[in-house]
This record gives C-alpha cells, structure tokens and sequence, in this order.
C-alpha cells in the first residue's frame, strides 16, 4: 500500500510539470487483476480475461477499490492432497475483500512455472508476494527483483534456500523435525530388523527433503535398518500403490511402509489388501503417513495405521498478521515462525485427537 501512494504522489508531480509546459498530459490505462482459472476443487470467481502465467493462475473475484492491500499468492497444486486444499482454503478464508485485501492466486507443482507466475505477480504490482514453493532452490533472482520493485516476499508452507533477506517473513513447517519425529518413533517400535518401503513426495520439496532426510541418516547409522525400494510417487496415491506393488510381486521382504503423505500411505495400503497383508497394529506391516487427514486418523484410531505426522496447514492467519503489522509500519517481532506440530501413535490416539487435529 505504501508502494501505491509513492507512486501516486510521483505521478502526480509529473502530470503537475507537463501541464506547466502547456502539454496536457493521458490518463494512464487502469492495470487489470491476473487472469483466473481456478483450480477443479474450488468454485470458480467471475474475473476478466488476461494473459495468465505459465502457473495456473485465478484472479481475485471482484474489481479492486483501489484501497485494497493486493496480494499475489502462489501454492501448490490444491487437489495435491487433503493437506493442500485445507491450505488453499483456508488462505482463501482470510485474503478477502472484507478483510482488506484483492488476492490472486496462482497453482503449481514446478518451479519453473511458480517463477513464471511470480514474475507475473511482480509486474502486476503486488504489494505483497505469498510463496509455498514446489522447490527449495532457485528463488534468489525473482525474489530479488520483487525486493527491486518494492515487493515484500512471505514464505508460508514451505522453506526455500535463499538469502532471508529477500523475504520478510517466513511462517513454515519444520519438515526436518517431521521427518526426526517420525523415525523416532519408529525407532521406538524395537523391531530386530526394519525392512522399509520408502514412499518419496516431490523430489526437492522442502517436505520430501526433511522427511527423506532423518530416515536416511538412520537407515545409514543402523545396521538392522534397510530400504527396501526409496522412490518418488509425487504425492500421489496410485503412484504409491503401483509401487508397492511392484515389490510384492518380486517377493521381497518388508515390514514398514514410510509414506511422505498419507495419500501415498492410503494407495500403499491398497497394495496390501489387495494381496492380503495384514497392517496396522499387532499386524505385519507398519504403516506410515504424514499430514493428518481426519481419515488417515480415523485409520489410526481403527488400528489398521501405525503413525501419522502431523503438518499443520493454518498458516493464513500468521501472514495477515505478518502484513498488518508492516502496513502499520512496524517491525515483524519473529522472521521465523514455525508450525506447532506433532506426531500420533495408534495405541494412543483418541477421538478427541481425530476431532481437534484431522484436516
């Protein structure tokens, strides 16, 4: 909003001298919102037809007053995952006109057309950029350019490897303790050998790289832990079942299914029954996800899962929070904020915990 009134101030003193000079000076053309598609699982909002990033992009539903805080955000793809559309609307929630904002969203699972959308959003002249990126690296040049054009940059989601200067705050999941939390709990289980179907998210993903992480570093540092097959299904549930599948049908011995989601757990699961192995509690195979679906939960709660991670999605409050107190002129207290989160153990889990932290 600053950025807006400099700017008008500017144009103002420009319009002043050329009248001076006797020249009368054009209205500029009033700037369009992005152009909107939305996204299968949302309702779609009426918008004008524009040129769209390479991102599917949709724009805010109404006309701009002009008095609105314009925020340009760009997520991953909201049918991803229940944990994704839980994000997506819950940012929808709060970046709406009552709350003083023109939110345009963009969704992609790639970097590349995340940055394309970005530079988009940057020459639309938001004065706020919202990213969840589908990659940690490759960010410090656009986020450079917003900070040019006087852009504050918000993470939500998701970490990046960039330097925290091109941003103003990051409110984010700690994906690397996830992924600790996770195996300890394993670890905990005291089997003699630990014989693991390693079911991957999104390679590069913040989320796959912290839950990757802390299994691998254990599978290194044990002798009796061993991977099985380690291979991405992308988030995606048939992806996951073809790949335990797989290792049925050539007979090798396993005993833990780590899923980096619980789609991915839920199409691993599939496999399992279709071939008649017994999961869950007391059962032949440990089964593992992460997000906390209210019904990957419930299948805790039932004993045919083992363990679900949590990874909170409620981030949007935090970012209206970060904003409001930049747009007041003060000083963001925490850069950093991480997630409260948890993980849940089948033998304990209650439907208190199903009603208060499935998504």
């Amino acid at each position: 909003m600053k950025k807006k009134v400099l700017a008008v101030l500017v144009a103002s003193a420009m319009a002043f001298g050329l009248m001076a000079c006797g020249e009368a000076a054009a209205p500029a053309p009033a700037a369009e919102p992005a152009a909107a598609e939305e996204p299968a699982a949302e309702e779609p909002a009426p918008a004008a037809e524009a040129e769209e990033p390479a991102a599917e992009a949709e724009a805010p539903a109404a006309e701009s007053s002009g008095d609105l805080i314009k925020v340009g955000i760009i997520n991953n793809d909201p049918n991803e995952s229940g944990y994704r559309t839980a994000n997506d609307k819950d940012l929808k929630n709060t970046f709406t006109e009552a709350n003083g904002y023109e939110a345009s969203f963009a969704y992609s699972l790639k970097n590349d057309e995340q940055i394309t959308a970005a530079q988009k959003f940057i020459q639309d002249g938001v004065d706020y950029l919202l990213l969840s990126a589908a990659d940690t690296s490759g960010w410090d040049s656009v986020l450079q350019d917003a900070q040019d054009a006087g852009i504050q940059v918000i993470l939500f989601d998701r970490t990046i490897d960039a330097d925290p200067s091109l941003y103003a705050a990051s409110i984010v999941s700690d994906m690397d303790k996830e992924g600790e939390t996770a195996v300890n709990w394993l670890a905990d289980q005291g089997l003699d050998e630990y014989n693991v179907i390693h079911i991957q998210g999104v390679m590069g993903s913040a989320a796959q790289k912290g839950r990757s992480g802390a299994l691998d570093a254990k599978v290194a540092a044990e002798s009796n832990w061993n991977i099985v097959t380690q291979q991405t299904a992308e988030w995606n549930a048939e992806n996951a079942q073809q790949i335990v599948q797989s290792v049925i049908d050539a007979g090798t011995k396993f005993n833990v299914i780590y899923a980096e989601n619980d789609d991915m757990a839920k199409g691993a699961v599939a496999a399992l029954d279709k071939a008649n192995i017994s999961h869950g509690v007391g059962k032949d195979v440990i089964v593992m996800g992460f997000d906390c679906n209210k019904w990957a939960l419930e299948e805790l709660l039932a004993g045919n899962w083992n363990y679900d991670g949590q990874c909170n999605p409620f981030q949007s409050s935090y970012i209206n929070d970060v904003i409001k107190t930049l747009e007041s002129g003060g000083t963001v207290a925490e850069k950093t904020i991480i997630m409260d989160e948890k993980g849940f153990d089948a033998t304990k889990i209650t439907q208190e915990d199903v009603d208060s932290y499935g998504i």
